[in-house]
């Protein structure tokens, strides 16, 4: 009985909504033509979009007012709490023909609360509007990443040690968006995904000595008479097949280069093992995976215990022969991974401007496979210019630049991953470095905070004016060990 009643009652309450609405209805329909809507012609349309309801059933083409704003229907279906139109799009659009059109103010106060090596946390003050703020859009750059419903957010699955900048706009129920706030840079922390720079300071001044040639010195002698306490010993070859040796052809033990390598750390003093060169039988080509290479590398850091091993990268075997390059990139990552105290070089040469295609495709490579390269040493010389020192220069310049471009590093990080390997007195083009020029280059060097300097050779930097390009003196006037000492000052 009590259920009869309620449908009675019920069916009583629409037949008078219904005669409501058809007097409504009579009353619009008659309204006089003035241009001025009758009070019974308002109180129609106003029938016409009700509240928003939940647990009522919508068609398409229906229309509601939620928070001020007129929506229509697009897709019939059943209302439920959390369905309001701003919320589900899929269902409501906003009607035309009128409804809020104010945006809300300028959200103010953007500022970092906070940096991970993944992630820049945000935070601002509320906007206000007319009707009400729904939502703040967050833009990194000129994309939209999220949405807010509050006034703080955290950005994430961002690239370490890189700048974003941000601007937050806020929105209303009827999508009108304010303008955009003010500007705010976050840096996230961490090492970017190709290293840190150096951590234990630069490398200290490293020339070549080459025992197999120009009549090698007593490295303990040089080292007496300058003050230098590294060199780069070279080169490591191929004795045949992936099996290095001193030159391709000395032992790694028990030969001249070991007892060199002995007297310098008698002294106190730390070597770089050079690997592969202009010309030889090389490893790169030789060893048929990276991981035959890795333990060909191995092989020797274990003869030797290098402070850094340097892959001097050369020629159309190694250099431009992008298979050979991605087999030794491969295997530094493994050297690295297996010895993370001992530091990796690659050497090779450049331009005026900085490094050519193949220089700019192994530095680009180098960043795609995650090598970790402590340092990327550039030869600026055989140039046949006149002045090696601006020559010098600017190749630094385009190196740097080039891995900027790569990593995302600032100009900081990538000085401190350079480094410039020279040609004392007279190069194989006849170019001049005097020892003043070489001053100025290492001087140059250290101020932008170039973490390796070499030249190439201890072996000939001695003096014989007018002497041509030799492989035991400079073929000019200097005093014996003079670069050597310049470069004990690095």
């Amino acid at each position: 009985m009590k259920f009869r009643v309620l449908r009675r009652t019920a069916f009583a309450v629409l037949a008078a909504l219904a005669t409501a609405f058809a007097g409504f209805t009579t009353a619009a329909n008659a309204a006089p033509q003035t241009g001025v809507p009758s009070a019974a012609h308002q109180a129609g349309v106003l029938f016409a979009a009700p509240q928003w309801q939940a647990w009522t059933a919508y068609t398409a083409g229906a229309r509601v007012t939620y928070n001020g704003v007129d929506y229509e229907c697009i897709q019939s279906h059943t209302s439920q709490p959390g369905w309001e139109p701003p919320n589900v799009p899929a269902l409501w659009k906003v009607a035309s023909g009128g409804g809020d059109t104010t945006p809300p103010s300028v959200p103010g106060g953007l500022r970092v609360t906070g940096t991970s090596s993944s992630s820049v946390s945000l935070a601002w003050n509320a906007s206000t509007d007319n009707v009400g703020v729904t939502g703040y859009n967050v833009y990194r750059g000129s994309t939209l990443v999220t949405t807010a419903s509050g006034t703080s957010v955290t950005d994430s699955g961002l690239a370490a040690s890189t700048s974003y900048t941000y601007t937050v706009r806020a929105r209303d129920a009827a999508g009108n968006l304010s303008g955009a706030g003010n500007p705010v840079t976050g840096t996230t922390t961490g090492c970017p995904p190709n290293g840190c720079p150096p951590t234990g300071g630069k490398m200290p001044g490293a020339p070549y000595l080459y025992m197999g040639w120009g009549n090698p010195p007593n490295p303990g002698t040089v080292m007496d008479a300058t003050g230098i306490r590294s060199f780069t010993m070279a080169f490591i070859l191929s004795s045949g097949g992936c099996t290095p040796a001193w030159d391709g052809n000395r032992p790694l033990t028990g030969g001249a280069d070991a007892q060199a390598i002995s007297t310098i750390k008698s002294k106190g003093g730390s070597v770089q093992i050079s690997f592969g060169g202009w010309q030889g039988n090389k490893l790169g080509p030789n060893c048929s995976t990276p991981a035959a290479f890795a333990g060909a590398v191995q092989q020797v850091i274990n003869a030797v215990g290098p402070a850094v091993v340097d892959f001097d990268i050369e020629n159309t075997d190694e250099f431009e022969n992008y298979t050979v390059q991605d087999r030794i990139l491969n295997g530094l990552k493994i050297v690295k991974q297996n010895n993370p105290g001992v530091k990796v070089v690659v050497t090779f040469g450049t331009a005026t401007s900085g490094p050519n295609s193949h220089g700019i495709r192994l530095i680009n490579q180098a960043r795609a496979l995650g090598v970790p390269i402590d340092n990327y040493t550039i030869m600026p010389f055989d140039f046949g210019g006149s002045d090696i020192y601006s020559d010098t220069v600017n190749a630094a310049e385009g190196l740097k630049n080039a891995l900027k471009s790569a990593n995302g590093w600032t100009d900081a990080q990538a000085y401190a991953h350079m480094g410039i390997s020279g040609m004392n007195g007279l190069s194989d083009q006849r170019e001049l470095t005097s020892p003043q020029t070489w001053t100025q280059i290492t001087n140059w060097a250290r101020s932008k905070g170039l973490t390796r300097l070499a030249y190439w050779a201890v072996n000939r930097d001695r003096p014989c004016p007018g002497g041509g390009v030799v492989s035991h003196c400079s073929g000019i006037a200097q005093a014996d060990w003079e670069f050597t000492r310049i470069t004990a000052g690095f």
